[in-house]
């Protein structure tokens, strides 16, 4: 290279230097922070929480796994697992079920933005401020008294006994998904909704051309489109209800057969002062949160992959 250089009078290259390979101590300085705080306060209570969860009450002796054996034996943690599952089916498949619902029907009508408006709203509302208001739309009195519960007064129009909502271990769990459901349907409307809108309008005309109807169209235009955000939200929701507390810890604190996974794990910490189940229980919520979470990072990378 330098001889042709030199008979074409060009100054030959200067030799590349060779990228060396590893993480230099700038980019080590700038992680720093983000990786001690991630040891402090993620990492290290972590690794804890899994020591305390095969010890005993006070941390005090080494009980093996007899703490999760109490939490798949004891009738009081089998009945919370219970409630737990009835909450993951039921709120998952009303939040998105109604979500997907309104945004199909709702799209491109005149007055779709003042609907999805008016759903959105709750989402806006903490999960304690929505439970209060709530509590006074199922505040319960005996026959006898004036009803200042909204349901009970509207019951009472049609001449209808009160009910005790939240007392009643028949609906109360029914009564409490509601809640839930009233909050995140507006979640799931919106981000449905966002992706009805990236179907091209000359698909939709097509089909409509080749004389599809409604639910054809649904079936086979429609719910493939939005597929991929369909996942998203569904993860999503299955991870928000697999940690639900701030609703059940309001409305009825656990009680009336309507405790779960998060609101025991609180009892056991705070009120009964045991660490041991308090952290098997910990550890078991974040084992049912994980795999959700795994699969909703593969599904994103296909995607990231297939663009």
């Amino acid at each position: 290279m330098a001889i042709l250089a030199q008979e074409h009078n060009v100054a030959p290259a200067p030799p590349t230097k060779k990228r060396r390979r590893g993480i230099s101590w700038t980019a080590l300085f700038w992680i720093a922070p983000a990786v001690i705080l991630l040891l402090l306060f993620f990492i290290y209570p972590m690794l804890s929480t899994v020591v305390w969860s095969f010890e005993n009450a006070d941390s005090s002796r080494f009980v093996g796994l007899k703490n999760y054996q109490r939490v798949f034996t004891d009738v009081n943690m089998l009945d919370i697992l219970k409630n737990n599952l009835l909450w993951l089916i039921l709120a998952t498949l009303l939040t998105v079920g109604l979500g997907l619902l309104v945004a199909v029907l709702v799209d491109r009508v005149k007055i779709e933005g003042i609907i999805k408006s008016a759903l959105f709203v709750p989402m806006a509302i903490s999960f304690v401020g929505a439970s209060i208001i709530w509590r006074f739309v199922y505040a319960y009195a005996p026959s006898d008294q004036a009803q200042i519960g909204l349901l009970n007064a509207f019951l009472g129009l049609f001449h209808v006994p009160p009910q005790a909502w939240l007392q009643n271990e028949a609906i109360n769990n029914l009564a409490l998904i509601a809640i839930y459901t009233w909050m995140w349907t507006g979640f799931s409307m919106v981000i449905i909704s966002a992706a009805l809108k990236g179907i091209p309008d000359d698909v939709i005309e097509a089909a409509k051309m080749d004389g599809a109807g409604r639910i054809t169209m649904f079936r086979r235009i429609i719910l493939p489109a939005i597929a991929p955000t369909l996942g998203v939200v569904l993860t999503t929701v299955l991870i928000n209800v697999l940690k639900i507390f701030d609703v059940i810890y309001v409305e009825t604190g656990g009680n009336y057969h309507t405790d779960v996974v998060a609101m025991e794990f609180y009892n056991q910490l705070f009120n009964f002062d045991n660490y041991g189940l308090a952290s098997a229980l910990a550890i078991l919520l974040t084992l049912c949160v994980l795999p959700v979470m795994v699969i909703n990072i593969r599904r994103m990378r296909r995607e990231e992959r297939g663009r």
